[in-house]
């Protein structure tokens, strides 16, 4: 009986390993596929939307607020982002940073999110609550929809504070 069992048991390992490296096999080339339109949008995320945000981070300086601009497009555990991070200059410091993210998202494309805090000295509660203002897929994401984009959310940010 412990033979028929062994047997049966190897029996049944076999057809498993057999179909699994089946499916490996299949399944292979649409990582490949999901890992070069991952890289695609890296790049573009890189190349055109980093480029605005980079003028734009450089405008804010100038006039006074802070901003930085946090780049996640060479990270192979994540998908690629890349975000504006604005505090508008406010008598006595007590506005809050603002983000603006340009991320990944592998069904639509590009996904546009951005989290405004309004300044506590408001009145209002500040809560974290991110809104998505836009999707364009990865090939149609040009420095006018970026820029529009970004002038959008430094106008919300600035009413809000």
């Amino acid at each position: 009986m412990a033979d028929k069992g062994m047997e049966h048991l190897r029996s049944l390992l076999k057809s498993y390993e057999e179909r699994t490296a089946k499916l490996q096999v299949e399944v292979k080339p649409a990582q490949d596929e999901g890992e070069r339109r991952r890289r695609a949008c890296g790049d573009r995320l890189r190349t055109v939307v980093r480029s605005v945000l980079d003028r734009f981070m450089d405008a804010l300086k100038h006039a006074g607020h802070e901003a930085s601009i946090e780049d996640r497009t060479d990270s192979a555990d994540a998908y690629p982002c890349v975000s504006l991070a604005f505090t508008p200059r406010s008598p006595g410091g007590t506005a809050l940073r603002s983000a603006l993210t340009f991320r990944y998202d592998p069904r639509r494309g590009i996904a546009v999110a951005r989290d405004i805090k309004p300044s506590p000295t408001k009145g209002r509660v500040v809560t974290s609550s991110t809104d998505r203002i836009g999707t364009m897929k990865v090939e149609a994401v040009s420095v006018e929809w970026v820029e529009t984009k970004t002038l959008s959310f430094i106008e919300a940010v600035l009413k809000a504070n």
